[in-house]
């Protein structure tokens, strides 16, 4: 048994704009197959998508406060004149400069018309190959701990893990890194932006579900209601949800 992670949710107040907005910035498609915004690779729909994670957009009515989201993504660059061509596009897409304490850093830290900070980062050789999304990148206290629980929670490989860092990413190669970086922010509201994971077909979902409880995760009530996926918190509180096999 195994989970894998298909997309990054974001809530947003207008979905539908905050969906394109990431669709032209990633050079990917808009599909809508529900009251969500699905943004994937160009081409036709596919779900869940073999390499890449996806972003899906869900409508809410409550706006992003001040407070920094504790999830957010890394986009790759491939040279120079490329990161500053994207910061330059993005800025034109409606994205914000955005301060978190950065410092003087050679990344470009944004935020998405909604306020969802984002990097665009300088060419790194470890990016070449990901996508568009280079990372998605997570803040927590301890990513040794985090490292243990999210290394048996998916079937992603762990490359390296320190006091510091920790980094997974899919065992096929393919796709974008999962980071997990020691943070001193405390967790204050209920995340904006977070995982969801997908069992394999064939696999039982209350099984694995009942597994990751088993490994720490714990059951979340966000006023889901009667719903087919099912709400969990990792050991630091880190919202994920696990769907259900179409």
């Amino acid at each position: 048994m195994a989970l894998r992670p298909v997309q990054v949710n974001i809530k947003a107040l207008d979905g539908l704009a905050v969906g394109r907005f990431w669709a032209e910035a990633l050079g990917w498609s808009v599909f809508r197959p529900g009251v969500t915004t699905y943004v994937g690779p160009v081409g036709g729909f596919v779900w869940p998508d073999p390499v890449a994670v996806c972003i899906d957009v869900v409508p809410v009515p409550e706006p992003k406060t001040a407070t920094k989201n504790r999830v957010h993504l890394d986009l790759a660059t491939t040279s120079a004149a490329h990161q500053a061509e994207l910061v330059a596009r993005l800025q034109a897409l409606g994205a914000t400069p955005a301060h978190v304490g950065q410092g003087d850093v050679p990344w470009t830290v944004l935020a998405d018309p909604e306020g969802n900070e984002f990097c665009v980062l300088e060419p790194r050789e470890i990016y070449r190959d990901t996508g568009p999304i280079a990372a998605v990148v997570v803040d927590c206290a301890d990513p040794r701990a985090m490292a243990r629980f999210w290394d048996e929670a998916m079937d992603w490989t762990l490359h390296e893990v320190t006091d510091d860092h920790a980094v997974l990413r899919s065992a096929k190669g393919v796709g974008p890194y999962l980071e997990f970086l020691r943070t001193p922010d405390v967790k204050t509201v209920p995340d904006r932006v977070h995982l969801d994971l997908l069992p394999y077909p064939g696999d039982d979902k209350a099984a694995e579900v009942a597994r990751l409880r088993a490994l720490g995760a714990t059951d979340l009530d966000l006023g889901q209601g009667d719903v087919p996926w099912t709400c969990l918190a990792d050991p630091e509180g880190h919202e994920f949800c696990v769907l259900a096999p179409s």
